[in-house]
């Protein structure tokens, strides 16, 4: 089953940017702007204050440095 993926970071990190361009498909929120979507990636990443903060397929990973 294929489940949504979802990117939690801000619009200005260039890391979160190349998640997004290699997840075009996947949901954003921006923790800059929704405060609430920040306490939400913490509780997900164990309190890592580090973007983006991807969950795909139930997998938890924090960081992005594909394509680089």
């Amino acid at each position: 089953m294929n489940q949504d993926i979802i990117i939690y970071g801000k619009r200005t990190c260039p890391h979160t940017h190349k998640a997004l361009s290699a997840h075009r498909e996947a949901i954003f929120h921006d923790i800059q702007l929704n405060p609430e979507k920040l306490d939400e990636m913490l509780s997900l990443n164990g309190g890592v204050k580090r973007i983006p903060t991807i969950v795909q397929d139930g997998e938890v990973s924090i960081g992005y440095n594909r394509g680089s």
